[in-house]
This record gives structure tokens, C-alpha cells and sequence, in this order.
């Protein structure tokens, strides 16, 4: 019996809810404890000790508080995707950060609190978020695991072959013990491969996106007949930009399957290719500061914004800001925004790379360039949720059809958000021909290999050295 579609969405917002009321009902408790240990001798009686003001508020407000700790952990990124292990850490270090964080706003400052007395109510109070969150989120866990296991819910699954190789990968998925659902919806033509005619609904490749929007595809797992590297990564290419998770079985050691994370280890082990290597906690802090430090540069800067508005519409004829379409995330088009540094019909012929010595550049443009001034408009991209401050700088589509014939890995470059500053460009700097923007791929593709907010901060200061020094160009 085939399982119902799931809803990661519903699971998420379960998850959400159940954190909330359990931080609540945790709160409360550590709140009895607290007038029992340190507020009974005042006269106060336990119901007017809650009821008041202060102890209402802070009732109201602190879980609120707490499901943004859970948000940074990364739990809710990936309801389905967590083993046990790794849901009690995550809830461990939340609760530590949340009874650290409530202490040290709210309990801190009572003169009345003994030392002692301090470290027991952090104790309590880190025990009762703890095991009250972890059951809550247990329950809901569990929960899904038995209905995932006995295929009341399933993951609508496609598999991208139609080989033999294929039909033994279906068949794995639909014998193995593992905690994940799949539902085999069919199979797709790989060209050059020998198909399999049987019962079994075949997809062609070009027709995949829109079997995905009506059939409500939750992943695509690719499975060849061969394992050839470019033949994959050129698959790859195409698949993306359908923005569903797009998995592989590890069978090479590979661009494409190095830095392998086991999600499921009874199942089949898969790689999700559409997901960088790093922890889901790492990806919301990245965004965190990604909003932050966005926000702080376009109100600090905001005078130098305008001083360059003005001197790029006095300079020449056009716009003050260029928009131009690339590609982002998962192969997701938008508009990047720069000061204009360029003249008006600097593309009339055509999309062409710019050189040190292009004469389309205008003398104000030349100046904004060496310094990076003309980059300044595209927080608004990091803002808006287009781009990162760190990450591979996007490319328009004309220029990634002719990197990817040459360098077919550049398509692992859409695992992440585009950044306004990358490595590529700190050791390599701006490209001027496909080939150099092959050579400064290869840094960025180290840099998903090795992402993390250290990282990121060494890139920023370079970026900064390489802004005060006037080498960006």
C-alpha cells in the first residue's frame, strides 16, 4: 500500500508548536520552583507570586524567546532528516544556551540569591527545558518514524535512470529498514544509457519539471548505470534548478560525494547533493549575521551610498543602479544590483567579460571597482535573501552554460547562496576570460568543503584588507 504524500511544512510547524508548549509548561514549573525556593518567606501567595506583572510577562515572552535558540540549532531545518542521537544533542545545547541566556537576564541581578541557591535554580531550570522539550519533540518523532515505517507516509520519489542499476535501487529503498518512506513514483531516461520496458512508469528528462509540480515530488535520486563523474555532474546541472533535494548513493569518492553525512544509518546511505557540508546550525547563524551585518552596512554607509548615487549620475548618461540577472541558489534567478560602472550600452553587442583595461568602464566606474565601492548596493541582495556576504559570486546563465563544458563541478557552486565577497575572489579576484573563472571556481568549491562562520569572518577581513588597499581589480 503506497503511503500518503508528506508535508514538510506540517512537520515543521508540529514541531514549532510542541517547543513552544513545552517551553511554556518547563517555565512554569522552574517559576513553582523559584517561589518555593526563594520567594515563599515574602508573603506573597504561589497564585499572586505568578499572576504578577513581571512573572506574566516574562511567561508570555520567554518561550517566544527560546524558539529562536531552536530555530539557530538548525532543528527545524530538516524535520524528517535526524537520528535520535542527534535530536538530544541539538536539545541539550538548546536547553544549556536557553537556562544560561533566562539566568543571566532574569535571575542574575537578585541580591537575594545565595550563590548555592543561583546554581541550583540554573540546574533546575536547564533539567525541566530539557526533559520537557525532548519529550515533546520525542513524541512527535516517533510518531512520524511509525508511520514512515509501516508506509502510512512516504517521500514521493523519482529516480533519475532507468537501468538496471535503477530498478536494484528501488528495490533496496522498498526492502530496506530504515526510518525513511519512500515512494517510487517511477524512473527517468538518462541518455546514452540502455532503458529497461516493463509496467514501471518511465519520465523523460526534459519533462521532469513539470512531472515534479503535478506529482508533488519531495526528491529525485539519481542512480546510473554507470558512475561517471562529468556524466553525473551534467546531470546535476539540469536537475537543479527543479529546487528539490537531489540525492546519490556514495559509491565513488568524488566532487560529488566527498564529505559524506549519514542521515539514516539502517537505510541506504544517500549524499544529498543539493546541501552544503555543513551543519544546519552553521547555515541559520550564516544567516543570522547575513541580515545583521547587512542592515548595520546599509545604515552606516548609508552617506557613502548617496555621495555615489550622485557622483554615477553626474559621471555619465544611465541609471545610477545596474540590475542584471544571475543565478543563485539552487539555479534560482534574480537580480544583482550595482552602482553603474559601465556605460549605458556597454552589452549592445552582447554579454562580455570586463577586463582591466575595458574601455566601457568609466573613469568614476575604474575608481569604484579598485575599492569595491560598486558592490556596496548588493546587501539589499543579502537582505532580501538573494545572496550571502560570503559565498561563490554569481554568474549570469550565458557565462555558467560555457564554465560548466569545461569544468562540469562548477554546478556544485548552487548548493549555497551567492556571495557578495568569496575566496575566489580574494586569491584570484575578478575573471576576465571562462578560463580564469574555471581556475577561481576551484577556491570556491575548497570553501564548500570547509564552510563555517570562521571561515567567513577570515574571508571578510580580507576582503576588507584587499577593499583598503585598492587590489580589487
Amino acid at each position: 500500500m503506497k503511503g500518503k504524500g508528506i508535508s514538510t511544512r506540517r512537520q515543521r510547524i508540529r514541531y514549532v508548536v510542541c517547543d513552544w508548549l513545552t517551553s511554556a509548561v518547563a517555565f512554569l514549573l522552574f517559576n513553582i520552583y523559584r517561589y518555593y525556593a526563594v520567594a515563599l518567606h515574602t508573603g506573597n501567595s504561589l497564585g499572586g507570586f505568578l499572576s504578577s506583572q513581571k512573572l506574566v510577562l516574562e511567561q508570555i515572552f520567554v518561550p517566544v524567546g527560546m524558539l529562536g535558540i531552536y530555530w539557530l540549532s538548525g532543528y527545524y531545518n530538516r524535520p524528517f532528516d535526524k537520528s535520535r542521537l542527534q535530536e538530544l544533542v541539538t536539545t541539550f545545547f538548546s536547553a544549556a544556551l536557553n537556562s544560561l541566556l533566562i539566568f543571566l537576564i532574569f535571575l542574575i541581578d537578585d541580591q537575594t540569591l545565595h550563590r548555592a541557591v543561583s546554581y541550583e535554580m540554573l540546574a533546575v531550570l536547564f533539567m525541566l527545558l530539557l526533559g520537557c522539550t525532548y519529550i515533546g519533540r520525542v513524541g512527535i518523532t516517533h510518531s512520524a518514524i511509525a508511520r514512515l515505517k509501516d508506509r502510512r507516509w512516504a517521500f514521493n520519489t523519482i529516480i533519475v535512470g532507468n537501468s538496471r542499476m535503477a530498478r536494484q535501487t528501488a528495490f533496496n529503498l522498498s526492502k530496506t529498514n530504515s526510518r525513511l518512506g519512500y515512494n517510487i513514483i517511477g524512473f527517468v531516461d538518462i541518455p546514452g544509457e540502455k532503458p529497461i520496458t516493463d509496467d514501471a512508469p518511465v519520465f523523460q528528462l526534459d519533462k521532469l519539471a513539470e512531472i515534479c509540480r503535478s506529482l508533488k515530488i519531495d526528491q529525485l535520486i539519481i542512480s546510473p548505470e554507470t558512475y561517471d563523474e562529468e556524466r553525473v555532474l551534467q546531470l546535476l546541472f539540469r536537475l537543479f534548478k527543479l529546487d528539490i533535494p537531489i540525492k546519490i548513493a556514495p559509491d565513488t569518492m568524488s566532487y560529488v560525494t566527498s564529505g559524506i553525512y549519514l542521515q539514516d544509518i539502517y537505510g541506504e546511505p544517500f549524499v544529498d547533493l543539493t546541501s552544503p557540508r555543513c551543519s544546519e546550525s552553521a547555515n541559520n547563524v550564516k544567516r543570522l549575521f547575513d541580515v545583521v551585518l547587512s542592515v548595520i552596512a546599509l545604515v552606516v554607509l548609508s552617506p557613502l551610498l548617496a555621495v555615489l548615487a550622485i557622483l554615477v549620475r553626474r559621471s555619465s548618461p544611465g541609471p545610477i543602479i545596474y540590475s542584471q540577472e544571475r543565478i543563485g541558489y539552487r539555479q534560482r534567478p534574480f537580480d544583482i544590483y550595482k552602482f553603474r560602472s559601465m556605460r549605458q550600452d556597454a552589452e549592445s553587442d552582447g554579454p562580455r567579460l570586463s577586463s582591466e583595461a575595458d574601455t566601457r568602464i568609466t573613469p568614476l566606474g575604474r575608481i569604484m571597482r579598485k575599492y569595491r565601492l560598486d558592490e556596496l548596493p548588493q546587501f539589499w541582495n543579502v537582505l532580501k535573501g538573494d545572496m550571502s556576504l560570503v559565498g561563490p559570486r554569481p554568474e549570469r546563465e550565458f557565462f555558467i552554460r560555457q564554465i560548466v563544458r569545461k569544468a562540469p563541478y562548477y554546478t556544485l557552486v548552487h548548493q549555497v547562496r551567492p556571495g557578495i565577497t568569496s575566496w575566489g575572489m580574494v586569491k584570484y579576484g575578478y575573471a576576465s576570460t571562462i578560463e580564469q573563472m574555471v581556475e577561481r571556481t576551484r577556491f570556491d568549491l575548497i570553501y564548500l568543503s570547509n564552510m563555517s562562520t570562521l571561515v567567513d569572518f577570515k574571508i571578510m577581513i580580507y576582503t576588507v584588507k584587499t577593499i583598503l588597499t585598492g587590489r580589487g581589480v
